[in-house]
């Protein structure tokens, strides 16, 4: 992508997504910037230029998207739209009703799965469901965010053997901003 639309895609999930008040954070600290990722993925517009984005950076051998409950879902199925690529959709827990499985839509059963999440922050989510498609004998080893926010995600996946591919760092997106 060239750096000047990279730029722009930036700065529009910044101006998009940044929002100033007062917000209680999940650790029950009060801040008083927040940055809401749904905002992004509920424009549909951005959401389709990020995904023409992000498809550059998936892997040549990608065979199935697996998009992570909640925020990576809209990105999976905007970026297989781009890719034409299947898709699965990755619970954060399998529903004790129904299929009862912790992944729906496409198989990924010996397949080479890139999960798809939309903001990285420890990694934590995105090393539980991996483990999980693991289980269900998918094939790992890279995952894809629009937003790596800086805070060990990358090391948390490097250490289970996935590559974080992330679109943006948060740094690029404050930069892009001017903040």
């Amino acid at each position: 992508m060239p750096a000047m639309e990279r730029h722009s895609l930036a700065a529009a999930v910044f101006d998009r997504s940044h929002l100033l008040g007062e917000f209680v954070l999940r650790s029950g600290h009060v801040s008083h910037e927040y940055f809401d990722k749904y905002r992004f993925e509920a424009d549909p517009r951005l959401l389709r230029a990020l995904a023409e984005a992000l498809a550059e950076l998936v892997p040549a051998e990608t065979e199935v998207l697996a998009g992570l409950e909640l925020g990576g879902v809209p990105l999976a199925v905007t970026l297989a739209q781009v890719t034409g690529l299947p898709c699965a959709f990755v619970r954060k827990a399998a529903k004790p009703y129904g299929t009862r499985r912790v992944a729906e839509g496409t198989d990924v059963g010996d397949r080479r799965v890139l999960v798809v999440e939309d903001v990285v922050t420890s990694g934590g989510q995105v090393v539980a469901s991996t483990e999980d498609l693991r289980l269900l004998g998918a094939v790992v080893e890279d995952a894809l965010c629009v937003i790596d926010r800086e805070a060990g995600g990358p090391e948390a996946l490097a250490a289970i053997g996935v590559t974080l591919r992330p679109l943006f760092t948060m740094t690029e997106l404050k930069a892009a901003a001017g903040t």
